[in-house]
């Protein structure tokens, strides 16, 4: 029987499971991931408020491989050989006829002392230090900020770090400390998070200056220090710093004979194809993709590319030309914890709403709507 082996069990990886299933693919399918189960990355930034905890979080697995007839491989990956034909992971190394690449993206921490900031995002032990650390003090300067790969600076990931500001603005004023603390935001872009759209931008730059939220823009950072960020603009003294850095490829790349990109990623084609591999694709955040210069790193965007993977794949075992092309989407709620900007964008479109109270909820709402698949 054809043995496909899926790298990673987040988002692109279980897209990409259920999608073969639908696309009626009987072969054998086996997941690699230290974890069978899941973790809900977007909703970390309701721990630090108390709105979720690890419990809400982590979704077991095991139900959803039983049901869709999937082997879990637990262990690490630390290579791929042969073309992509054999897998070399800490338990044992597999063979495959078909592989998937979904095993997501890494933060950089080239930084120096990158250690002294909280790195949100991780998983929910990054936002429970947030909100441990935060429960600490009783006033001072939070410093929130993000980055880019200087050589894929597209690899970046910064909705999350808007909504850990506007978050904590929120809960500071809920909790009647607001005047006690300075929020400052900072980034090397004089317009951050641009891959959500000019308009987009203004609005969030505008909520801030509403919110009475300080602004460090357009300065390339040198350093991190305990209480301290330096950049060649000048540093901001903070009590507490958070900081997102740009994104990389899996570390196990190294040694691996799959093509990388500038930064670091699996290289694709629209067709999520590795080139010049035989049935090797890649779905996500793993991936550098053909494409316009805002493509986000997102689950949204991991979906889209998963669907098309497992389409050309079953197009390809059923002796087909693979003909799916993924198209690029950025949808996504910059949720402020008492409200929520909506940001939609497309090749045709890009719309950007005004905060809106309903759009907290909605996002609540996707959340477990999206999650019931999995449970």
């Amino acid at each position: 029987m054809t043995r496909i082996t899926i790298i990673g069990s987040g988002f692109a990886g279980l897209t990409t499971i259920r999608e073969l299933r639908r696309q009626g693919v009987d072969a054998e399918i086996v997941v690699v991931s230290p974890q069978d189960s899941l973790t809900y990355l977007p909703s970390l930034i309701w721990v630090p408020p108390g709105l979720r905890t690890a419990a809400d979080l982590h979704v077991p697995l095991a139900g959803f491989f039983a049901r869709h007839r999937v082997t879990w491989h637990q262990g690490t990956v630390q290579q791929v050989a042969d073309g992509g034909r054999r897998v070399v992971t800490s338990t044992g190394d597999l063979t495959n006829d078909v592989l998937v690449v979904a095993s997501g993206a890494r933060f950089l921490r080239k930084l120096p002392g990158i250690e002294h900031a909280l790195v949100p995002c991780q998983d929910v032990r990054s936002a429970e230090a947030i909100r441990d650390r935060l429960a600490e003090l009783s006033g001072g300067t939070i410093a929130v900020g993000f980055a880019s790969n200087p050589a894929e600076p597209g690899a970046v990931r910064g909705g999350p770090m808007f909504e850990y500001l506007f978050g904590l603005d929120t809960l500071l004023r809920r909790q009647g400390r607001r005047a006690a603390f300075e929020l400052v935001f900072f980034n090397p872009s004089t317009e951050p998070g641009q891959r959500l759209g000019k308009r987009a931008v203004a609005g969030l730059l505008a909520e801030m200056q509403r919110r009475g939220i300080r602004t460090h823009l357009g300065h390339k950072m040198v350093r991190l220090e305990p209480r301290r960020v330096v950049t060649e603009g000048g540093a901001i003294d903070a009590d507490m710093i958070l900081f997102l850095p740009g994104l990389t490829g899996p570390a196990w790349l190294d040694g691996s004979d799959l093509p990388r990109s500038a930064g670091g990623f699996v290289v694709a084609d629209a067709l999520c194809r590795v080139p010049d591999r035989e049935l090797v694709y890649v779905a996500g955040d793993a991936g550098s993709y053909p494409g316009p210069d805002w493509m986000p790193k997102q689950a949204h965007q991991a979906d889209l590319q998963a669907v098309t993977a497992a389409r050309n794949i079953a197009a390809e075992l059923a002796g087909r030309p693979a003909a799916a092309r993924f198209r690029t989407e950025l949808s996504c709620i910059v949720d402020t914890l008492d409200g929520g900007v909506l940001v939609f964008r497309n090749e045709r479109l890009n719309v950007a709403l005004p905060p809106l109270r309903v759009m907290h909820w909605a996002k609540r709402a996707f959340e477990r709507l999206y999650l019931r698949g999995y449970r």
